[in-house]
């Protein structure tokens, strides 16, 4: 079987800058692409911590790298890390934290995953298939206005409304069984987009995110970022979808901007020089001309970087 390798991969090893001695954490293990690359920078004395909530990923970490005593393994979402990193004693010692967000080529591919239309297959969807309800199983209990929200709010599908009555109608029949099915439902709802892209992508990513509450996992990561990593520590982010994004880049320009102030206040010195926690590295990294022939999908991979500075 030939090895995956990772969306913005050179990039990303490169952003992290890592010390043969260092510690880091590829908090997505997905299959190993970016862990391998770490272990194969990092010297004896070096550690590398890899979490996945998916236990298929887990079960090829413990295959691929699980003899390596520089490697510890954790089955965890990543937005326990901080609960995670100070079980270990490891605190504001982590050199590097590295994220590759949203779904991985393998689950993709999947098809008893059920995260595309590509494959028919379950109506899953869950990262951790020993965690949470199923796609089908919240489309069974959400109304139409809750399904309308979910689809607008993480798919900016213009036809949210029509979409979810038309799930709620069929799914009271029974008629919404499969991946392929929902894709049917869902082409048979709206008109064919302009750009032949497939009319239940946008709805698919929708309840994926939903279902996994993706982008609230990122908040929880972010809201305790710094206490895991030390001084200069690097946090790579990279995200495949414009919410994702947005909460990465507005994280970094919060933690590496001065607070502003109203003009005319009486502040001590102290106050005017507040402490920024963090300095961005470089601009925001999007996959070149040669990665994008090889693979459509790093088409919308965005990789942000930012150090701690206080």
């Amino acid at each position: 079987m030939s090895l995956h390798t990772p969306v913005l991969h050179d990039e990303a090893i490169d952003g992290l800058q890592i010390k043969p001695d260092g510690r880091y954490v590829d908090g997505t293990y997905g299959r190993g692409g970016h862990a391998r690359s770490i272990l194969a920078a990092l010297g004896s004395g070096g550690q590398l911590i890899v979490m996945d909530r998916d236990p298929q990923a887990i079960a090829d970490a413990h295959r691929s790298i699980g003899d390596d005593s520089r490697v510890t393994i954790i089955h965890d979402d990543y937005a326990n890390l901080h609960s995670r990193i100070e079980s270990l004693d490891l605190l504001e010692q982590i050199d590097g934290v590295l994220l590759d967000l949203g779904v991985s080529s393998p689950q993709l591919d999947d098809a008893s995953r059920g995260f595309s239309f590509q494959h028919n297959g379950p109506l899953d969807m869950r990262m951790n298939p020993e965690q949470g309800l199923t796609a089908a199983e919240w489309l069974a209990q959400a109304d139409e206005s809750e399904i309308a929200r979910v689809l607008w709010e993480y798919g900016e599908e213009r036809f949210s409304r029509r979409i979810a009555r038309r799930i709620v109608e069929q799914g009271k029949s029974g008629e919404i069984k499969d991946t392929a099915s929902l894709a049917k439902l869902i082409g048979d709802s709206v008109p064919r987009p302009k750009n032949n892209r497939h009319p239940a992508t946008r709805s698919f990513q929708a309840i994926r995110i939903h279902i996994n509450q993706e982008l609230l996992q990122i908040e929880k990561l972010l809201d305790s970022i710094l206490e895991v990593l030390k001084m200069a520590g690097r946090l790579l982010v990279i995200s495949f979808h414009s919410l994702e994004d947005r909460l990465v880049k507005r994280f970094f320009k919060l933690q590496s901007s001065r607070p502003r102030l109203p003009r005319g206040l009486p502040l001590r010195e102290s106050e005017i020089n507040a402490v920024i926690p963090m300095k961005l590295v470089g601009k925001a990294i999007r996959a070149g001309t040669d990665e994008l022939k090889q693979n459509p999908r790093a088409r919308s991979a965005v990789l942000r970087i930012a150090e701690r500075a206080a």
